[in-house]
């Protein structure tokens, strides 16, 4: 018991305190930096600010990330999840200008950015968020107009430039050069965009994705205000000057799941144009019916996923008729409708029972498995798409089969 007493966190070496610090939150590894002067060397460690979440930390203020960027992100932030004050009671400024432009400079690795419930109205366009930026997502956010617009209105001079420039004359012309290339050209990094429940966002937003140079995946998730002429004014085609519209999409998802009392604008049905370049395709809740008639237009398609919706094998087999290119079919959380035998007439049984008796003596080795492909559509859907699309790959995830009361 003595040698217990005695052993103390002293002399665990730092790579194992670090380890054992990473199971630790923000707001716990900041509390932890004050116990003593080595923990708060510790804390500051770059390897523990790869992945910052602070989606759980209800009480963030403006004031909070302050001292998080001062004090602890660094160079080896990746990732940042952040949860704004949009269904707080005590509302105020959550993102500033100003903090977004420290960001930037002090992590210039930052490839990631989740916002939750952020108001974003105080900001005039999305390229204040880091360049570094690859991946955006925007959850329950509200937005300005003209948020995705690649021209920013700024003053002549920021404070941070202010900051950064030097007494000497040659070093400010030189930093007025470099700002006068800056916003010559501006450019967004961003290569997917993810916005999941942002009622702000309309067609103009995404007329305006068309002059993102690196968009190549755009994922639309209960949008409510995207309308199908939205959609088909920004699809790829072959224009005057060459390619026109979001010609980089490679992947697009447009689902809608919640909210009936919105009325459905169907914004899938602006897929009937045809989309030049668009090689997978998601499709979710009340967006998969119309968007099943228009897929056979998208002649590039090679991945199809269908999510949270009810179908039926007539419905898969008529819309794959057409997808002859298609590699890849995966169903996610989807209900089957059950397969509809029609009522059997005394006079026309002889013909029912002789293909019952054909099954039959293919599958007398195994009775057990055929028997619930009476009312189990899946293993025949298997059957008829293996025979439309022969080199495609069925994927069923948490799927099931609709029970009937009748």
């Amino acid at each position: 018991m003595d040698e217990f007493k005695a052993c103390n966190l002293d002399y665990c070496p730092e790579n194992i305190l670090i380890d054992v610090l990473s199971y630790l939150s923000v707001r716990e590894l900041v509390r932890a930096g004050r116990v003593c002067k080595r923990w708060r060397r510790l804390v500051k460690d770059q390897r523990l600010w790869r992945l910052v979440d602070l989606t759980a930390w209800k009480g963030v203020t403006s004031r909070i990330l302050w001292v998080l960027l001062r004090q602890f992100l660094g160079c080896g932030l990746r990732c940042l999840r952040l949860r704004g004050l949009l269904l707080s009671a005590r509302g105020g400024t959550f993102l500033s200008e100003s903090w977004l432009r420290a960001l930037s400079t002090k992590c210039p690795r930052l490839s990631k950015l989740y916002l939750l419930h952020a108001d974003l109205r105080s900001l005039p366009s999305c390229q204040l968020l880091p360049m570094s930026l690859q991946v955006l997502e925007l959850r329950g956010c509200e937005l300005p107009r003209g948020f995705f617009d690649q021209s920013l209105p700024t003053s002549p001079a920021g404070p941070q430039e202010r900051a950064e420039a030097t007494s000497s004359v040659g070093a400010q012309q030189k930093g007025r050069d470099q700002k006068g290339k800056k916003h010559s050209s501006p450019s967004i990094s961003i290569e997917r965009l993810v916005l999941n429940n942002v009622p702000s966002f309309t067609d103009q937003h995404l007329q305006s994705l068309t002059s993102w140079e690196r968009l190549s995946r755009l994922e639309l998730r209960d949008t409510f205000r995207v309308t199908a002429n939205g959609l088909r004014s920004c699809a790829a085609k072959d224009g005057v000057c060459g390619v026109e519209g979001l010609f980089r999409l490679k992947f697009l998802e447009i689902g809608i799941t919640g909210r009936q009392g919105y009325q459905l604008q169907m914004a899938s049905l602006g897929l009937g144009a045809g989309w030049l370049g668009l090689e997978e395709l998601s499709l979710g809740g009340k967006e998969v019916g119309p968007g099943l008639l228009c897929a056979s237009r998208l002649k590039d398609l090679k991945c199809l996923c269908l999510w949270a919706c009810t179908l039926s094998e007539m419905q898969i087999v008529r819309s794959c008729r057409m997808l002859r290119g298609l590699r890849r079919l995966e169903f996610l959380d989807v209900i089957f409708q059950p397969r509809q035998c029609p009522p059997v007439v005394e006079g026309e049984g002889g013909g029912e029972e002789e293909q019952d008796g054909e099954e039959a003596v293919g599958g007398d080795n195994s009775n057990d498995e055929n028997k619930p492909d009476v009312n189990d559509p899946i293993p025949s859907l298997r059957r008829s798409l293996a025979v439309l699309l022969p080199c495609c790959m069925l994927v069923f995830t948490n799927c099931s089969v609709q029970i009937n009361t009748d």
